[in-house]
């Protein structure tokens, strides 16, 4: 059965090698403290940069940050740490000498400021001044890889309006060479001037017919009561009758070509009617997306979120590793704890052990006495 545990025995033990302890840490404390000054110092430079939402942007959705939107900005991170863009620098900077993946996870540090539209690019290097030339490169790289960005993908979309607004251009242009071709080979004036004509002789014939009707039955009448004159009246009453069977057929010969003129006339003015229906419908397409292209030209540039460099960033004093206090620090208190921690293991082994003998020679006086 194990001894309880003894407060005052484990202080007294632990002050008992009070040197042990002391010496460890101060092993420690120096050990760390020459690591540190040996260490070569590394100096970090950061450079800030604001994401604004687009120009033409609500201005209450602007301010309404959602986390959705915050984590969608995470995509500018991936342009600011891009081996395409680190390559480049190392190669501007003389970086060169190790692979790029592990030098690029050892300088550059990019994160987007929680709950905020701010990217921070930190780069860390021996020399602070090319620490921060390093930093505020890449700012400007990022901002303008996000602008040659923007700019192509309006690019892109004036290419795509300005194809359309040629297609509807070039089917105006042919429905207003149809309607022209239509005016030349389809006149309606000619066609509208020929039907009056018509109607006004056809009226003329109809007048001229009925008089002749009279002409007959005034004739009918004198031949019935004329004695000697019959013979010449029954003859102008055959002429008359001749003049009126010859008025009834220009009449129908005009109501004929009436309605083949007015069939016509239909004709050529529904298929007027469909072109400028068409000319109509094309003007406006046109005039709608020439408006478009206008706003689009307008907005190009401020379609989506713009980069901008809030803080180049400036030469670092003080390195930022190693830090020296902090460095001490670790090594004390780790001097201190894992010397301990060994002595009460060892204090818990020599009680056990003890208590393993005394239950030992215990059990065996016991045995000698029986």
């Amino acid at each position: 059965m194990s001894e309880p545990f003894d407060a005052y025995r484990y202080i007294g033990y632990l002050r008992s090698r009070w040197r042990w302890v002391a010496a460890s840490a101060a092993l420690a404390v120096g050990l760390a403290a020459a690591a540190s000054l040996v260490m070569t110092p590394q100096y970090t430079a950061t450079a800030r940069l604001v994401i604004e939402p687009p120009a033409g942007a609500d201005l209450r959705a602007a301010m309404a940050v959602s986390p959705i939107y915050l984590e969608s900005l995470k995509t500018y991170e991936q342009f600011a740490e891009s081996d395409s863009l680190f390559q480049k620098a190392a190669q501007r900077f003389g970086l060169e000498g190790r692979p790029i993946e592990s030098l690029k996870r050892r300088v550059l540090s990019v994160q987007l400021v929680r709950n905020t539209r701010i990217l921070e690019i930190a780069a860390t290097l021996p020399d602070a001044k090319k620490a921060q030339t390093l930093a505020a490169f890449l700012a400007e790289a990022t901002v303008e890889i996000n602008r040659a960005s923007v700019s192509e993908s309006d690019q892109e979309l004036l290419r795509g309006i300005e194809q359309q607004a040629r297609e509807l251009r070039s089917r105006l242009q042919e429905t207003d060479a149809s309607w022209a071709k239509a005016a030349a080979a389809e006149p309606l004036l000619g066609l509208q001037s020929a039907m009056e004509q018509a109607a006004d002789l056809r009226s003329k014939i109809e007048e001229q017919a009925q008089s002749v009707e009279l002409e007959i039955a005034d004739l009918a009448e004198r031949s019935k009561t004329a004695a000697g004159d019959a013979g010449e009246l029954r003859k102008q009453e055959s002429n008359a009758r001749a003049r009126l069977v010859e008025m009834r057929k220009q009449i129908q010969d005009l109501d004929r070509q009436g309605a083949e003129r007015e069939k016509l006339l239909a004709t050529r003015q529904a298929h007027r009617d469909q072109l400028d229906a068409e000319r109509e419908a094309g003007q406006k397409a046109l005039a709608a997306m020439e408006t478009r292209l206008r706003d689009a030209r307008g907005e190009t540039g401020f379609r989506g979120e713009r980069l901008k460099i809030i803080d180049p960033g400036i030469v670092p004093e003080r390195p930022s590793s190693p830090n020296l206090p902090l460095n001490v620090a670790a090594a004390l208190l780790a001097g201190l704890v894992l010397p301990i921690l060994y002595l009460t293991l060892e204090m818990s082994f020599q009680q056990r052990r003890a208590a393993l003998a005394r239950t030992t020679f215990r059990a065996v006086a016991k045995a000698r006495d029986e």
